[in-house]
Order: structure tokens, then C-alpha cells, then sequence
């Protein structure tokens, strides 16, 4: 009599448990795409920028803000997806995303000038912003801790070689279509996605009400839209007399950041912070998310970089350089499955350490680069950065995210996505201003503008080298996270 609930129970359960299995299998695959598909457009602009200065009349700087405004409209909506993925349904956020991503994507486009297309860069951006915090929320709650890897291994694939892969696929459209094409290949695309998604995802989150504090969303847009203009005008050498200098631009950020920081830890004593910062109570989520950013500052460093040197150096095509890259992507894509399984089996610090070093010889390899290094040995130097990059990205994140409470996964993905665009963008203005300063100063000594150009790149790839290493020594702190650990280093009270 009394074990007959009990079998009720287990027959739910396992019932549940299948349905839920059998969702994800739809979902997660659909979101991954989705994702892949928003995420790329992050990096498509880059190589295209020469054709939409010549096509639409504009400066330089002018189109620069194509690559700028989404990275800032990027790192201000970020913050806020914990937010919305707590306060409204999975289903619900995932139509937002995508039709954002699909309306942006058509007014780029149709765009008869300059201001249209900027217009639909933001509203791109902004449907970009959610999917990715939207992508790990879903798979944290609908896949069981011990299969994790292998699908955070997929969600790593949509993190770096969706940027990788974006000035490839520019560069080939550019070669035989206009411009407008790079939007209008990806429209049906999108288009399909949004009505794949409103047709067959279903929610897997309970909401709950919450009230949005908007002071902290204004405070946050200044912090982490300030230190992305910052570091992103560093990076291009932007014009010293525009409107806002670099430097004001990162000194307003940085203290918008620390008064966000303050608000935050004031307001989740009532659970009414925008980005619950609680997450970094876990040592685990803290340990990985800083080798995150460090690796993301090497990632898009080395995608600035390589770039540059392959043609302004090496004297190759924008088609050329682009297929330089792709082979590096690949290489991370297809890795990225069968770490998620080691992952599973062995735990991060056996794939961390190791890529960590990898990565560290590779940018000190990279640092040989001169007028004369066959483009066969860059080829396979990015390709040996690439595996040791994939070897530690999806074990950081697993790790990062896994460590958390379930009521905390919104924010915990919110800020991995912060991360990744602040990172992103310092990587890419640490290594420019470095290279920069460098090939002006052998410059002004009388080297020629190849050399000094060469010489740059030497000093900023150092400089990148040095960092990996500090990355290195710090790898060794990460480990699994113990059963009970959460509770022991987040003994805050619930979120509700």
C-alpha cells in the first residue's frame, strides 16, 4: 500500500524525464542554429567595410560605426537577458530574439543609405544580445549535468567560430555578390529559424515576477557600453577629435562599473538586482570566467591581427586572408564535440592545462612572425591556437555554469555574454594600440612602412604571449566542482 505512490511517482518522473529528453533533442539543436546564425553577423562587417565606404559615400570612421554600434547596443542588452529570462517564458524570448534578428537583417538588407543600415545593425544587435544567455539558460535546465559537455562543447562552436568563420563567408559573398547580399543570404535563414522556433519550442523555465530596476539598466549602459566604446575606438585608432575620446569613454565606464557593481550587491539582498552577482560566490565560476576572458582577448587579437599582417605584411588579398582563417575555425567546430565528452568523463583541468600551454607556445610562436614567414606556417599556427582554444572554452563554461544554483543560470549566462564582448573588445584594442604605437615610433626612426608594420605586430603578439602565460599558471586552480559545493559557497539566501 505504502509503495504504490512511490511507483506513481517514478513513472511521472521517468516520464517527465523523457519528454524533457525528447524536447531538448528538438530545441537545443534549433537554438544552436538560431544562435550560430545571429552570432556570426558580430564579425561580418569587418571585410566589408572598404565596399560600403566606397557604395554609400562614407568615411572610414564614419563606417566603422556599422562594427561599433552593434558591439555597443551588444554589451548594454546583455546585462539585462537575467532579467528577461527569469520575468517571461522561454518560447517568449526566443520569438523576441529572432524576429529582432530577422527585422534588423531585412532593413540592412533593403537600406537605401548609411542611416537605414545603421538602424538595422542595432536592431540586429539586439536580438544577438539574448540569444546566446537564452542558448546556455535552456541547455543548463533541460540537460542532465552529466551529459553537459558535449552540448556546451556545441555552444562553444556558436562562441568562437561563428566570429572566425564571419570574415570568411564576407569575403566569399563580396567576391561575386553586393554587399546587400551578406544580410540577404542570411534573411531566409533567420526567417525559418523564428518560424521553427514559434512552431515547436516550448517552455522549460517557470517565470516569476519581478520588477526591472532601471536605474541599474541605465548605470549598467554606460559601464559596459563605456568600456566596449572605449576599448573598440582604441582598437580602430579612432579620431582624436571625435565626440567622445576613447579614454572618457573608459574612465566613464569604469566607474559607471563600479556603481553597478554597488547597486547590484545592494538590491540582491531583496533578489531585485538586474545581474544577480551572487554567481561569483562560487570559486569555480570566478576561476573560469577570468581564463574566459583572457582566452576571448586572445581569440579576437588574433582575429584583428592576423588580418592585418596577412595583407598590409604579407601583401595577400582580402579572399585570401579570409580563407586563412577558415581552416582554424574548422578545426575548433569540429574539436569542440569530442571535448564536451572528455569533459563528461575527465573534468576541466585535464583539458584546461593542456590548451592552456598550447596556446601560450602558439602566441609565443606568432611572435616570429616577420616580412618573409610562409603563409603555410601562419595557416598552421592559428590552426594550433585554434585546438588550444577549443580545449578550453567548453570546460570553462560547463565548469562556470555548472557551479551554479539553477535559479542563478540566467545571470551566470549573462554574464559569460558580458564577458565575451568586453574581452572581445580589449583584446582587439590592447593588440591594435600596441602594434600601432610600435610601427609609428620604427616609423619615425626610418623604417620602412612594411617593417614598421612587421615590427608592430612582433610587440602586440609578445604582449599576447605574456598574458597566455599568466593564463597558464592560473589554469591549474580550476577543478570540478564537489557535490554540495554550491551550497557551501552560495549560502545566500534563494532567489525567489
Amino acid at each position: 500500500m505504502t509503495r504504490q505512490p512511490d511507483a506513481t511517482h517514478d513513472e511521472e518522473a521517468a516520464e517527465s524525464g523523457g519528454a524533457d529528453q525528447k524536447a531538448a533533442r528538438l530545441v537545443i539543436p534549433l537554438l544552436l542554429v538560431s544562435a550560430f546564425v545571429v552570432i556570426l553577423n558580430e564579425t561580418i562587417m569587418g571585410v566589408a567595410l572598404p565596399a560600403l565606404n566606397r557604395d554609400l559615400g562614407i568615411s572610414v570612421s564614419t563606417g566603422q560605426w556599422l562594427t561599433s554600434a552593434f558591439m555597443l547596443v551588444m554589451a548594454v542588452v546583455i546585462p539585462v537577458t537575467g532579467f528577461l529570462l527569469q520575468r517571461f517564458h522561454l518560447r517568449q524570448v526566443f520569438i523576441t530574439a529572432m524576429s529582432l534578428f530577422s527585422l534588423g537583417t531585412l532593413i540592412c538588407f533593403l537600406a537605401p543609405s548609411f542611416t537605414f543600415l545603421l538602424l538595422g545593425r542595432i536592431v540586429q544587435a539586439g536580438g544577438t544580445a539574448i540569444m546566446m544567455p537564452l542558448l546556455m539558460t535552456t541547455v543548463l535546465n533541460m540537460v542532465p549535468a552529466d551529459r553537459r559537455g558535449r552540448v556546451m562543447g556545441n555552444i562553444s562552436i556558436v562562441m568562437a567560430v561563428a566570429p572566425a568563420v564571419g570574415p570568411t563567408l564576407s569575403g566569399f559573398i563580396l567576391s561575386v555578390l553586393d554587399w546587400r547580399w551578406m544580410f540577404g543570404l542570411v534573411l531566409p535563414i533567420a526567417l525559418l529559424g523564428l518560424g521553427l522556433g514559434a512552431a515547436f519550442i516550448r517552455n522549460v523555465t517557470e517565470p516569476r515576477a519581478a520588477r526591472i530596476d532601471v536605474l541599474s539598466v541605465i548605470v549598467s549602459a554606460f559601464a559596459f557600453g563605456g568600456l566596449v566604446y572605449g576599448f573598440s575606438s582604441l582598437g580602430e585608432a579612432a579620431d582624436p577629435d571625435a565626440a567622445v575620446p576613447p579614454w572618457t569613454a573608459l574612465v566613464v565606464g569604469a566607474v559607471a562599473l563600479v556603481l553597478f557593481v554597488w547597486r547590484q550587491l545592494r538590491l540582491q539582498r531583496e533578489d531585485r538586482a538586474l545581474l544577480d552577482l551572487r554567481v561569483f560566490l562560487s570559486r569555480q565560476f570566478s576561476v573560469s570566467i577570468a581564463l574566459v576572458m583572457v582566452s576571448f582577448m586572445a581569440l579576437f587579437g588574433t582575429i584583428i591581427l592576423l588580418p592585418l599582417y596577412m595583407q598590409n605584411v604579407l601583401g595577400y588579398d582580402t579572399l585570401v586572408t579570409g580563407l586563412t582563417l577558415l581552416p582554424g575555425g574548422l578545426v575548433m567546430g569540429l574539436l569542440a564535440p569530442f571535448v564536451g565528452r572528455l569533459y563528461d568523463r575527465f573534468g576541466p583541468r585535464p583539458l584546461v592545462t593542456p590548451g592552456a600551454a598550447v596556446v601560450t607556445l602558439v602566441m609565443w610562436g606568432m611572435t616570429s612572425f616577420g616580412v618573409d614567414t610562409p603563409i603555410g606556417y601562419v595557416v598552421a599556427a592559428h590552426m594550433v591556437l585554434s585546438v588550444g582554444l577549443g580545449l578550453m572554452f567548453t570546460p570553462l563554461l560547463t565548469g562556470a555554469l555548472g557551479s551554479l544554483r539553477p535559479e542563478l543560470y540566467s545571470y551566470g549566462s549573462a554574464v559569460v555574454g558580458t564577458v565575451q564582448q568586453v574581452a572581445g573588445a580589449a583584446g582587439t584594442a590592447t593588440f591594435i594600440a600596441v602594434m600601432s604605437a610600435v610601427a609609428a615610433g620604427q616609423l619615425g626612426e626610418g623604417a620602412d612602412a612594411v617593417a614598421a608594420e612587421a615590427g608592430g605586430i612582433h610587440v602586440a603578439f609578445m604582449l599576447g604571449a605574456a598574458i597566455t602565460t599568466l593564463a597558464f599558471f592560473a589554469s591549474f586552480l580550476v577543478r570540478r566542482s564537489a557535490p554540495g559545493e554550491n551550497s557551501q559557497e552560495q549560502s545566500t539566501p534563494a532567489v525567489h
